[in-house]
């Protein structure tokens, strides 16, 4: 089924700038087919799997079609648990975040009569809820429907299966005749198929094939790993492999933005990818990572529509995609032209679901792997930089310094003291990458199951969480930049001084990645930023300094060994 930009929907404009706000360029398969149905007014029945995005497939509609200025439920959405009913009610209030004055609220079994009654009486729009709790707030008159305009029943099978039909039937005729009718449900069994022919008007089926695409014949291995940890471990697995050409999935055009900046931060020749860019920039990156200019390109789903590019070693799904077909067409970039590849994919928590119907859509072994430990990683940087050594002995291509050399040795420097510094002096005993990571429980003995393993059970999330912007980003200089004292004039700021300026073909954009990316300090507390010829002065918090001295000073930074300093002695 063919995806469409989210701007080719008919959106409302507050909710266009939520699903940006977001980060979402492109609509599922199934929210392609369905939005534009239930914005004209019509019934849709769809079928699809957990993980289509079919919480935003109703959801928008839903939002658009609330009037604000009449206190009353207008949508209720039935869902079959506690946990389901929460992450839709969470992701119904961010597809609304735009639109004043809408009020979202959850009603379940197990929370507090007391405060699912101020919320009705305080005038919500959308209910979601279970079967059971509306019937109870609709036997205690606390809950009246009949200013719904659209009803959704999510996951219709699950909740026939746990007993809830009569339930479901009860509300159906308590709420106008007059309403749209949703029905997504991943079977469609006959009760299924009696409740729709009762209840719905001359519905638009749309089905989601569970077909099976060609998945490259590449190593699948993923890592069950926090969220707050991915970065470390995805920069572990850099070097470990010492990967020369990869290409890195993110969910998010934020994500991709903040991740570029990250591993630019850290010393990789990284470029990034995703919608917001000109078609003139798109271009111009594309082509350097064709020429291998840039080892690691950062990419949304859609920007990397069409690449083609040979000898990509290794596919990152940083972010996990919505489906299997986004999963195909991902690792499919690499292991072309009967070459080796990997895909190597990053879950975190209830991701962990949707990751096995992935594997089912795919009818793929996607394995679980041990997250490499850091002396793994340097052990392995020392090995090869040990065999480039020796390589360059043999071949002696190479000038000699005897003369500084016998100066060394002359004043009691053994040999391996001379060598181990000059290792030093190079980098190639300090990692790049030095945060601990949470202990990987579980990897040697949990495997993933095999496809089908599992039957139906509680999903993940639908939506793909995003990833929220700083509160304040940093404050660049107003006037004359060269004019800038060595004392910060923000109260709390300290100012520091780097050996890298104007010359050194750097952005105030450059210093706020590699301060954040190596310390991992807000953004908020890095301030003003004053580019000049040869140096640049920043200022940063106060109780940030001695971390970001102890941090920076000495690392590979634009192509020179960074050096920071106290710009003048605190006040």
């Amino acid at each position: 089924m063919q995806k469409k930009l989210f701007v080719e929907l008919g959106l409302a404009p507050e909710i266009l700038k939520a699903v940006e706000r977001m980060g979402f360029e492109e609509a599922t398969p199934i929210q392609s087919a369905a939005i534009p149905v239930l914005l004209g007014g019509g019934d849709v029945v769809g079928q699809s799997q957990t993980g289509s995005g079919k919480t935003a497939a109703f959801g928008i509609p839903a939002i658009q079609a609330v009037d604000t200025g009449l206190r009353a439920p207008q949508v209720i959405i039935l869902c079959p648990t506690r946990e389901l009913v929460v992450q839709v009610a969470e992701e119904i209030a961010k597809l609304a975040f735009f639109k004043r004055g809408l009020r979202e609220l959850p009603i379940y079994g197990g929370q507090s009569y007391e405060r699912q009654f101020r919320g009705l009486s305080a005038g919500a729009h959308i209910i979601i809820g279970t079967p059971g709790r509306v019937m109870d707030h609709l036997e205690r008159k606390s809950l009246r429907l009949d200013q719904i305009k659209l009803v959704v029943l999510d996951e219709a099978d699950r909740m026939l299966d746990m007993g809830f039909v009569d339930d479901i039937k009860t509300i159906l005729r308590e709420v106008p005749a007059a309403r749209q009718t949703v029905f997504f449900s991943a079977t469609i069994p006959r009760p299924i198929q009696e409740l729709i022919k009762t209840f719905t008007r001359n519905p638009v089926n749309v089905r989601m094939e569970e077909q099976a695409l060609t998945v490259p014949a590449i190593e699948q291995i993923y890592y069950e790993v926090d969220r707050r940890s991915k970065l470390e471990v995805l920069c572990r697995l850099i070097d470990l492999e010492d990967v020369k050409l990869a290409i890195i999935f993110c969910a998010t055009k934020m994500m991709v933005d903040e991740l570029t900046e990250h591993l630019i931060a850290r010393g990789y020749s990284a470029d990034k990818l995703h919608g917001d860019m000109t078609q003139a920039m798109r271009e111009r990156v594309m082509g350097r990572f064709r020429k291998r200019a840039i080892e690691i390109l950062v990419a949304t789903d859609v920007a990397a529509r069409g690449l083609d590019v040979d000898d990509i070693e290794v596919v990152f799904n940083y972010d996990l995609p919505h489906d299997g077909e986004d999963y195909v067409h991902r690792i499919g970039r690499t292991g072309r032209a009967g070459k080796g590849g990997k895909a190597v994919t990053f879950v975190a928590g209830r991701e962990i679901y949707r990751l096995e119907n992935i594997q089912r859509f795919t009818k793929s072994r996607i394995r679980r792997a041990k997250i490499p430990s850091a002396e793994e990683v340097e052990g392995k940087r020392a090995t090869a930089f040990a065999e480039a050594l020796r390589e360059t002995l043999e071949k002696g291509e190479y000038k000699r310094h005897d003369e500084l050399l016998d100066q060394l040795l002359e004043q009691n420097h053994s040999p391996t003291d001379i060598a181990s510094a000059l290792i030093h002096l190079l980098g190639e005993d300090k990692p790049r990458t030095g945060q601990t990571i949470p202990e990987d429980r579980g990897a040697a003995t949990r495997n993933f199951p095999d496809p089908g393993a599992r039957g139906r059970r509680e999903r993940g999330r639908d939506e793909q969480e995003s990833p929220r912007r700083p509160r304040s980003e940093p404050r660049e200089p107003s006037g004359p930049r060269e004019e800038a004292g060595t004392v910060s004039h923000e109260a709390g700021m300290v100012r520091l001084a780097f050996n890298v300026g104007r010359a050194h073909q750097v952005q105030p954009g450059d210093f706020v990645g590699v301060i954040a990316g190596v310390t991992a300090i807000p953004k908020g507390e890095i301030g003003a930023i004053h580019l000049q010829a040869t140096k640049t002065l920043v200022d940063v918090a106060e109780a940030r300094v001695a971390l970001v001295l102890k941090k920076l000073n000495g690392i590979q930074f634009k192509g020179r060994k960074l050096a920071v300093r106290l710009a003048a002695p605190k006040a």
